[in-house]
């Protein structure tokens, strides 16, 4: 079964056969019909369409995705580049400047970001029209169990930033010692400045990824 179109449809073989996994189509396919629904169907997997299991490298983990109109692209915390930057993502890019003194981009589309091997996934990976966390525990959070395991049995070193209450519960599933995990605050307006500013994720992966031999992630959005 070709889903994703990588090395992520091995990994999730199994997953995408069990009972859960046939229910969360079978409500998705229901809510696309009825509802509006984002991201759009052909985007839902843009997350692991662009950063395969293999080339991961850094894990950032949100919550649900943007909830209004030409927000959503599969991928956490990214838009495309004609819509205005949310919130949240302009907190990040606080962050981001007072961490690296990376330049805040105009664009909050973080594609570039995932070329690299960031992988911008969300615990719930669709959400009603102006109704956040309105899929939550129709499926979503056992696959992306199933991922966060997945990624936990890899050797090669990574770091998983969860940010967030519903992020950091994934902590659980992150048992294997050669791994990095950065727990803050979600990055949106209500809780910024609960522990995500400050929290320095950016140099801090960085700095992980050079002492484990693998290439830095270049963070700049042109």
């Amino acid at each position: 079964m070709r889903i994703i179109g990588n090395d992520w449809d091995e990994i999730l073989k199994e997953e995408f056969e069990k009972e859960y996994y046939q229910n969360l189509r079978r409500f998705l396919d229901e809510e696309y019909k009825t509802q509006t629904i984002y991201p759009k169907a052909q985007d839902l997997y843009n997350a692991l369409r662009l950063t395969p299991y293999s080339e991961t490298k850094v894990v950032i983990l949100g919550q649900d995705p943007y909830h209004e109109p030409n927000q959503a692209m599969g991928l956490a915390f990214s838009v495309p580049k004609t819509t205005r930057i949310p919130p949240s993502l302009v907190n990040i890019y606080k962050e981001l400047f007072d961490d690296l003194k990376v330049p805040i981009s105009q664009s909050g589309d973080l594609r570039p970001w995932a070329k690299q091997g960031v992988l911008l996934l969300n615990t719930v990976m669709t959400v009603r029209a102006h109704k956040a966390f309105s899929h939550a525990h129709k499926g979503w959070e056992e696959l992306t169990d199933a991922m966060i395991k997945a990624l936990n049995k890899r050797k090669k070193p990574l770091v998983f930033m969860l940010w967030g209450n519903s992020a950091k519960r994934k902590a659980e599933f992150i048992t294997n010692p050669r791994h990095l995990i950065l727990k803050s605050a979600h990055p949106s307006p209500l809780s910024a400045y609960n522990g995500f500013f400050g929290s320095k994720p950016f140099s801090k992966a960085n700095a992980f990824l050079k002492e484990s031999g693998q290439k830095e992630i270049d963070w700049r959005i042109e």
